[in-house]
């Protein structure tokens, strides 16, 4: 079954959904600077509210938080107080930063890699990444846009699809290329609504359409 991550979340009630309703990774931007970012101490508070609703569930989500060319130190700081359980790397961080940053955390705790795909040598970076997993994108900051799924025919690895992912188009992503876990942001957004307000509609619909799909999977 492809997993399934919301990301840019800004308020508990989107990301209480997004829980509810089978999200296995819920992702928010912890560098500042963007349409999307939160601090902390707000994430802390979703969490702790979240992981509340959730009490007697079996299945709880994990918290992502995403990062750009951020420091080891701040980072470790946000595992250490319990914050995040994962860490998605969204800038030029390098291998020797990986096994930097994996010193400072916790033995259980997960560091995601993102690779924005212009072409064959993206997919062969990732491919050779040190990272627990990697992130396949269009871009920085929910664009919007996919990329070309064909060079995927190379990925070897177990890796996230994102870029340009909605309710109507996840389907046949799950389907035609079966990835590990599938990643929206801007796709479950109103198209000129305020950046990181989710609509509960189109989270529902984009978990249901994923679930369906996998079954198809090639």
């Amino acid at each position: 079954m492809t997993r399934i991550k919301i990301c840019g979340l800004k308020y508990f009630e989107d990301a209480m959904t997004a829980a509810w309703e089978g999200a296995d990774f819920l992702g928010f931007i912890l560098s500042a600077g963007f349409g999307r970012s939160v601090r902390p101490e707000d994430v802390l508070a979703i969490r702790g509210k979240v992981l509340a609703g959730l009490a007697g569930e079996a299945k709880k989500p994990k918290f992502v938080g995403v990062f750009v060319d951020d420091s080891i130190e701040y980072i470790a700081d946000l595992f250490n107080k319990g914050i995040i359980d994962i860490a998605q790397l969204h800038g030029d961080e390098t291998e020797e930063y990986i096994a930097s940053l994996r010193e400072k955390i916790p033995e259980d705790a997960g560091i995601w890699k993102v690779f924005l795909v212009r072409g064959a040598e993206e997919i062969e970076k990732a491919r050779r990444s040190p990272a627990d997993m990697v992130l396949l994108d269009s871009g920085i900051g929910g664009t919007g846009k996919t990329f070309d799924w064909s060079l995927l025919q190379n990925m070897t690895r177990p890796f996230i699809l994102a870029g340009g992912l909605d309710p109507v188009n996840v389907g046949e992503s799950v389907a035609r290329i079966n990835p590990w876990c599938v990643d929206t942001s801007s796709g479950v957004e109103e198209k000129d609504g305020e950046k990181g307000k989710k609509k509960a509609e189109k989270i529902v619909l984009f978990i249901r359409n994923v679930w369906l799909n996998s079954n198809l999977a090639e």
